[in-house]
């Protein structure tokens, strides 16, 4: 099926790596150029139709810039991708967990994102047609977790704004649709210092003990991959499913049994 996509401007955020680099390849793949911005941008060199950019978007100003430069560079945005995030398990519980530990994490999976949207929503008004697609979280509503807490509430006000901005943009041309992944075969749950890492050390266990019972309350057995996810995200970016606003997306395997 063609999506679409073919000479499309997208911006991803947090595209170095993980979900961000499955979608950013994924988007190229489908034609669209895209503005591929991180902190550090090694990986993203010799793809095909991306331009990376080397920002840090969690300060104030520089989802602002990686957006400008897509808009300079090509006259237009067409899509942006918010998938910038990260967690840090609260292993000592909720009373250590600090006013700038919750900043923090606000800043880095809200506020990033919220910066980009602003930016983007203003370059796409004026074409009167654009997509946005959050990549989430099942922490956001479905599976609340004491461990992530902030992650969780910053997540959540992710998943709130783009539903009210869906009520808002929808009838301007814009489209805010949500992704909302549960355990993804990244560096986030698999790596040195993933979930299932600083479980093993808090617990004592091994680390691979902590993703096989992870994957037993999963229905279909395992994680899903960054590829599966960016399919997902490039599915709402595309024309193809024009009407689909202020939508979520769970891909989680099955492990939210709620309808």
């Amino acid at each position: 099926m063609d999506l679409g996509l073919t000479g499309k401007i997208a911006v991803v955020t947090g595209a170095s790596k993980g979900i961000g680099l499955a979608v950013t390849r994924t988007l190229a793949a489908e034609g669209a150029h895209v503005i591929a911005g991180a902190r550090t941008i090694d990986t993203l060199d010799g793809i095909d139709g991306v331009t990376a950019f080397e920002v840090d978007l969690v300060k104030p100003g520089g989802s602002e810039q990686l957006v400008g430069r897509a808009v300079e560079g090509h006259g237009r945005l067409d899509v942006l991708v918010n998938n910038i995030g990260g967690v840090k398990l609260r292993l000592d519980g909720f009373l250590e967990t600090t006013d700038s530990d919750f900043e923090e994490s606000l800043q880095l999976n809200f506020f990033a994102a919220l910066r980009a949207t602003r930016a983007a929503v203003a370059a796409m008004l004026p074409a009167g047609e654009g997509a946005i697609v959050n990549v989430v979280s099942v922490n956001a509503i479905f599976q609340p977790d004491g461990l992530v807490i902030d992650y969780g509430a910053a997540k959540a006000a992710l998943l709130n704004v783009a539903k009210a901005l869906s009520q808002e943009l929808g009838p301007k041309g814009i489209r805010v649709n949500s992704v909302s992944p549960g355990q993804v075969g990244t560096d986030l749950w698999l790596g040195d210092e993933g979930v299932a890492a600083t479980i093993a050390r808090a617990t004592g266990v091994d680390a691979a003990a902590v993703r096989d019972q992870a994957v037993v309350e999963i229905p279909s057995g395992r994680f899903s991959t960054p590829e599966e996810v960016a399919t997902l995200v490039a599915l709402l970016a595309s024309p193809r499913t024009a009407n689909v606003t202020g939508a979520n997306y769970l891909i989680d395997g099955g492990l939210i049994k709620t309808i």
